[in-house]
C-alpha cells in the first residue's frame, strides 16, 4: 500500500460513515464558511425535510437470491459508470476548499463516477474537463443579459470541452435568503469583518490551502471581463448579471437547440415542469430542491420523485438530488424511481475534513454502502434495485399536485 492509500484505509475506521465528517469539516473551516457548506434557507426546514424523509423509508429485502454476479455498474445518458453516482455542482466550491474542483474531478475519473462542475464552481470549465476526461458534464447557470450572450458562450465552451452531459438550473428565480449567511456577512464582494478575519486565522490548514491557491473567484467568468480583471471585478459582473434568474422554457428549448449531446434541466419538484422537459426533447431531469437552498416550503425531493417517475415514463432520465449521504440512499431513491443520484454536501464534508484525500473518501464509502445494499436487500443490480418493494409514507399523489388542493389536474 502506498502512503495515500494508508491514509485513506485509516480515514474508513475513523470516519466509517459521512456524517462523523461533519465536525471534522467544523473544525477545520472558519465559521462563516462552514455555515455556507451546511446552511439552507429560511429556517432551514427543506434542509432538513429531505435527511428526514429519507430516512423513513422502508425497503422489504429479498432472500434466496444467487448474488455471485452483484454489480454496482450503471448506464446514464449513454455512459456506463462504476456505480449510478456523479458529484454534484457546488458554487464557489474552491471558497469551501481550495482547489476543489480539481479534487473532485481527479475523483470522479478515478472511481468512474460523474463530475458535475457548476457554472459558479471556482475552478474553469477547460481545466476541470481536462482531469474528469470523459466523466465531465456541465451545469449552466444562465446569464439574461444580452439575449443570454454568456450563456451561449459557457455552452460552447463546455461542448469544446467534450462534456458529456449539459444541464440547465431552473430553480434559482431569484436569490435564495440564507440566513446563516446574513448572520455572518457573507456576501458577494465579500468584506471581511474583524470576526471574520480572527474565524480565519483560527483554521490554519484552511489559510495555508488559501495561501497556496490564492482567493477564490468565479473562474468560468474571467474570460468575460477585462484581461486581468481582479476578483473585485469579476465578483462584480456576477453580482450584476443575476446568475441563473434568466432561466424560462422559452430559453432551455434555444439551448437545447444550441447542445448536440445529453440534456437536462435540474431542480425539478413538480411533474408538469418534467412533462415539459421532456416535450421540449430533453433526455432527462435532475430532481432537486437544491439541497434546502432556496425554497424553504419545498418538499423533500424523494417525496415527489415517485410522481415525477410516473408523469414521464421509464424512457426518461431521471438523477435525484438532494439529502443523499449513504449508499442505502442510494438505493433509497432508485427504489422509488431515480435512475442514478448527485452527491454534493457529503464531498465537500470530505475535502473540508480531509483535504486532498477527503473526495476519494466519500467516494468510496458510498460506493462500499452501495455494494453492500445491493446485497443485502437481494437487489443485486442497478435495475433489481428499481424493483424494490419500498413503503415511502411521505410520497405525493395526484391530488397533491392540485392547484390549492382541490380542483382539476394541472399537469395532464
Amino acid at each position: 500500500m502506498n502512503a495515500r492509500d494508508i491514509r485513506l484505509a485509516k480515514s474508513r475506521l475513523r470516519y466509517p460513515v459521512l456524517g462523523d465528517l461533519e465536525e471534522a469539516a467544523r473544525r477545520r473551516l472558519p465559521y462563516y464558511v462552514y455555515d455556507y457548506l451546511q446552511g439552507g434557507t429560511g429556517e432551514e426546514l427543506s434542509r432538513r425535510r429531505n435527511i428526514e424523509a429519507l430516512r423513513g423509508i422502508e425497503i422489504v429485502p429479498r432472500y434466496g437470491v444467487d448474488i455471485s454476479s452483484a454489480s454496482m455498474s450503471a448506464s446514464l445518458f449513454g455512459q456506463t459508470f462504476n456505480a449510478p453516482m456523479a458529484i454534484g455542482p457546488i458554487g464557489m466550491d474552491g471558497a469551501i476548499w481550495p482547489n476543489a474542483s480539481s479534487h473532485l474531478a481527479e475523483a470522479a475519473r478515478e472511481a468512474g463516477i460523474g463530475y458535475m462542475m457548476s457554472s459558479m464552481s471556482a475552478g474553469s470549465i477547460e481545466n476541470a474537463a481536462a482531469i474528469a476526461g470523459e466523466n465531465f458534464w456541465f451545469q449552466l447557470y444562465t446569464f439574461a443579459g444580452n439575449d443570454h450572450a454568456v450563456s451561449f458562450d459557457l455552452i460552447r465552451r463546455a461542448r469544446d470541452a467534450d462534456a458529456r452531459m449539459l444541464t440547465v438550473t431552473l430553480d434559482i428565480p431569484g436569490a435564495g435568503r440564507r440566513v446563516r449567511d446574513m448572520r455572518n456577512g457573507l456576501s458577494v464582494p465579500l468584506r471581511v469583518s474583524p470576526k471574520m478575519a480572527l474565524g480565519t486565522l483560527l483554521r490554519p490548514a484552511w489559510l495555508a490551502g488559501l495561501a497556496r491557491n490564492g482567493l477564490p473567484r468565479f473562474a468560468n467568468f474571467a474570460p468575460y471581463c477585462r484581461e486581468g480583471a481582479s476578483k473585485a471585478e469579476i465578483d462584480a459582473f456576477v453580482s450584476k448579471g443575476r446568475p441563473g434568474g434568466g432561466a424560462t422554457w422559452e430559453m432551455v428549448a434555444r439551448f437545447r437547440d444550441a447542445w448536440p449531446g445529453a440534456m437536462t434541466v435540474k431542480g425539478i419538484l413538480h411533474p408538469a415542469d418534467a412533462e415539459k422537459a421532456v416535450s421540449l426533447g430533453l433526455d432527462g431531469v435532475i430532481v432537486s430542491n437544491h439541497g434546502g437552498r432556496q425554497f424553504d416550503p419545498s418538499p423533500a425531493t424523494i417525496d415527489v420523485l415517485p410522481a415525477i417517475r410516473a408523469a414521464v415514463g421509464k424512457k426518461s432520465t431521471i438523477l435525484f438530488d438532494s439529502g443523499i449521504m449513504s449508499g442505502l440512499d442510494m438505493v433509497k431513491a432508485l427504489a422509488c424511481g431515480a435512475d442514478g443520484v448527485m452527491v454534493g454536501r457529503a464531498f465537500m464534508l470530505g475535502l473540508a475534513a480531509l483535504g486532498a484525500d477527503g473526495a476519494r473518501h466519500v467516494c468510496a464509502t458510498l460506493m462500499e454502502e452501495f455494494r453492500i445494499a445491493l446485497v443485502q436487500t437481494g437487489a443485486c443490480t442497478v435495475s433489481g434495485a428499481k424493483g424494490l418493494a419500498v413503503r415511502h409514507r411521505g410520497a405525493w399523489v395526484d391530488d397533491d399536485f392540485k392547484a390549492g388542493g382541490a380542483g382539476q389536474k394541472n399537469y395532464e
